[in-house]
């Protein structure tokens, strides 16, 4: 049966012109190109292992809040040397460095000690050395303690200033939390266990440690030396105690006379290869030396 065009009076659309409708294509498919992902338009670069990535390269690096200030400074140099890597760097304590290597969470770990005995599945790479420092008030008269003299007080069994010729004041007692370093450190140079101290505040990070103790003239905490230094340069409200007759300090560190010292290392699962090798062999180059001064911590060697 043949089909005709029906007579009915009602009107039918016109056909819109050719190159309307090629416009209209066109304009479809630069909106959907437009929301492609802009790293797929990268050009391609080399990678340190050999061959080619299509995308800019991202090593994610986490844990120890000592060691991240200087890491951060390390990442924005590395990413001034190659403009197709991003270093991405999170703290959360040196147990946290360690477990995100070990289950791949992290390319690179960071830890603010050296390895304990059972810790040998992780490549441990040094990156700098520091030294723990005990930290006041700049406005508390007290300069100076032995260890004895610190061990009672976060013991609780010196409670006041007083009992160390300060201020007739009750004494804030800040401790780290479970996981960092910075305790380890402590706890074994003081030879006691986590139990034995009676804290008034338990804070995380270095920095949360600064901002206590600058903020109560009360307050006494441990933090690293080479973040106490750099803080005081700032103009930050805190002094380091001498401790059994020592002055902290990164030439202390150096010189090896300062009783509390530890050596900065970034932690990897693996061997590390490619972007991941390169970049921890640049945190250990001399060329980095100059930003490790910077955070006040002693380079590698000198």
């Amino acid at each position: 049966m043949l089909l005709q065009e029906s007579s009915s009076s009602v009107p039918r659309k016109r056909p819109a012109p050719v190159g309307a409708a090629f416009g209209l294509r066109l304009g479809l498919l630069i909106c959907l190109l437009s929301m492609l992902p802009s790293a797929g338009c990268q050009s391609p670069s080399e990678d340190p292992a050999g061959g080619t990535v299509e995308e800019t390269v991202k090593l994610v690096v986490t844990g120890s809040s000592t060691v991240a200030p200087l890491v951060s400074d390390l990442a924005k140099a590395f990413e001034k040397k190659h403009d197709d890597a991003r270093v991405d760097v999170q703290t959360g304590g040196s147990s946290r460095g360690m477990s995100d290597a070990r289950r791949g969470l992290a390319d690179i770990g960071m830890v603010s000690r050296s390895p304990k005995e059972g810790e040998d599945d992780l490549r441990w790479h040094p990156i700098a050395n520091d030294g723990l420092a005990i930290i006041v008030h700049a406005d508390n008269p007290v300069g100076a303690l032995s260890s004895e003299q610190v061990e009672k007080i976060y013991r609780g069994d010196i409670e006041s200033w007083q009992g160390v010729g300060g201020n007739d004041a009750p004494i804030t007692v800040v401790n780290k939390a479970e996981g960092r370093s910075t305790l380890e450190i402590f706890l074994g140079h003081f030879g006691f266990e986590s139990a034995d101290i009676e804290a008034d505040v338990v804070i995380g990070d270095n920095q949360q440690g600064i901002k206590t103790v600058s903020g109560n003239p009360d307050a006494i905490a441990y933090v690293s030396i080479g973040t106490a230094e750099f803080e005081t340069s700032e103009g930050t409200p805190i002094k380091l105690l001498t401790l059994d007759g020592v002055v902290p300090s990164t030439a202390a560190v150096r010189d090896g006379t300062y009783p509390i010292s530890r050596t900065l290392h970034l932690v990897t699962a693996d061997e590390p290869e490619g972007w991941v090798a390169t970049f921890v062999d640049y945190c250990r180059s001399t060329e980095a030396h100059p930003l490790v001064e910077g955070q006040y911590f002693v380079p590698l060697g000198g």
